[in-house]
């Protein structure tokens, strides 16, 4: 089965995560500068997990509609399909990822300096995680 890598995309960092193997479980992998030349590292991230399927988090409303930053994120994601042809991009609802991820550090006690390192990164794992959850039900 193919990885899959989630790219939780923010203006300052990009959380990124990645599949096991058997696309069972996520697992944070690094965040990102979103400033400069991301994609030459996403690029080395493609290379050294085999050509993974690409998930971008697209910000939706509570409504589940669609703003500005969801707009964004598709641009995000057709500059990432130019860039890798060869790769599938899909976009999955992020909707409350980032909420999640820092209510979870807080309650861990970890200090704002950590929570700010590890944010974006563990928002990216429950973005794949929640995919890779639903991929699972819908093939039984």
């Amino acid at each position: 089965m193919q990885r899959v890598v989630a790219l939780d995309i923010g203006t300052v960092r990009i959380g990124v995560a990645v599949s096991d193997p058997l696309g069972s479980f996520a697992q944070g992998l690094t965040v990102l500068s979103a400033k400069g030349d991301w994609l030459s590292e996403l690029e080395k991230i493609t290379v050294c997990y085999g050509s993974p399927e690409i998930l971008v988090g697209l910000p939706r409303r509570t409504n589940g509609t669609e703003g500005p930053e969801a707009e964004r994120m598709r641009v995000i994601a057709d500059e990432i399909k130019g860039r890798f042809p060869e790769l599938k991009v899909t976009l999955w609802d992020e909707r409350f990822t980032t909420t999640i991820a820092q209510r979870t550090l807080l309650e861990a006690d970890v200090s704002r300096a950590g929570r700010k390192k590890k944010v974006d990164e563990i928002a990216a794992v429950l973005l794949l995680q929640s995919y890779l959850d639903s991929r699972r039900a819908a093939s039984f």
